[in-house]
């Protein structure tokens, strides 16, 4: 982490950026939080580590509207995001000047605590330079240890690699963390019966309390105003005493982001009451790769996604309809 931290010294003392977008150290110490610093000292605060979830770069829609760069830290999948949003003109290339960080699988302080462990304090072992194999914990009952993999973000697991897809220098070391099958999760749902989908979903979907902090995490929801925030209709309430508006709204925003979802994780990884969000989009991708043939969002600038893309080669939508 030093390395980073003298690095994005450098070039705010020199002037090459004019602020650094990165995280910094939270109310406790597996709770970093993003963060801007606009000064050398400012970055004694600067951390990253294995808890430092965050994709930064819906963070740059904003920073992009201000004056000079922003040094922005991005971990391999968030270069998906940054890469979507350049493709959709919400970011500005030109204000950004890109560290690409190394990553070697983020943590979820939940995961961790479902192994049996509580009471935790602090967490060492998930520093950029260590091993990141296992975790020791301090806690107010001693001290643990927890498997590193085990306290692992899902989407971790389902790693997309460990390339950086856009950048204007590299810092720190990264290492595969792929060790499950990504779709493997949609298609047990796929292979329930009809009953039984509707059971799963409107169990899990009975837990929101809308916060919208799945919407405002996700880097595709980047519309200047959002349908959900009127008040014209009943949407705009945060707890609904119709639970239809809880299923309508996830719903309707898994279609709104369809084709431009880049599968960072953000949404499940935000929600209060744990509920696997991201499942409906990668249903939503493992559909798109079926039917129009396989398509990464974010994977290059500029690419044009299959549902805003027509080409002669194109499902008929009575071939949609069968499945």
């Amino acid at each position: 982490m030093q390395e980073l931290i003298n690095r994005a010294k450098e070039l705010l003392a020199d002037g090459t950026v004019a602020r650094v977008l990165g995280w910094k150290i939270g109310d406790m110490p597996y709770n970093p939080e993003p963060a801007y610093f606009e000064t050398v000292e400012s970055l004694d605060k600067f951390v990253y580590n294995g808890f430092c979830g965050a994709n930064l770069s819906k963070y740059m829609i904003e920073a992009s509207k201000l004056e000079g760069k922003t040094l922005v830290c991005l971990k391999p999948c968030d270069s998906y995001s940054f890469n979507q949003l350049l493709t959709e003109h919400r970011v500005d290339r030109d204000k950004a000047y890109i560290i690409g960080v190394g990553c070697k699988g983020k943590l979820d302080i939940e995961k961790i605590k479902k192994t049996g462990i509580k009471g935790i304090t602090a967490v060492s072992g998930a520093e950029m330079t260590d091993a990141c194999d296992t975790l020791e914990i301090d806690t107010i009952y001693g001290k643990k240890s927890c498997s590193y993999n085990d306290g692992m973000l899902e989407r971790c697991h389902v790693c997309k690699g460990k390339e950086h897809k856009i950048y204007d220098e590299l810092i720190g070391e990264s290492r595969d963390t792929c060790d499950k099958e990504r779709f493997a999760e949609v298609e047990r749902i796929e292979a329930m019966s009809p009953e039984e989908k509707f059971e799963f979903f409107k169990a899990e979907l009975s837990k929101c309390i809308r916060c919208n902090a799945c919407r405002n995490v996700c880097p595709a929801c980047s519309c200047r105003k959002c349908v959900f925030d009127s008040t014209k209709f009943d949407s705009a309430q945060k707890a609904n005493v119709d639970s239809f508006e809880e299923k309508m709204f996830h719903i309707i925003r898994a279609f709104h982001v369809a084709g431009r979802c880049t599968d960072c994780g953000e949404c499940s990884r935000v929600c209060p009451q744990g509920i696997p969000l991201h499942l409906f989009n990668r249903k939503f991708i493992k559909d798109i790769n079926e039917i129009y043939g396989e398509y990464v969002a974010g994977a290059e600038a500029g690419s044009r996604a299959p549902l805003v893309n027509f080409d002669t080669e194109d499902a008929e939508p009575s071939i949609v309809n069968e499945r």
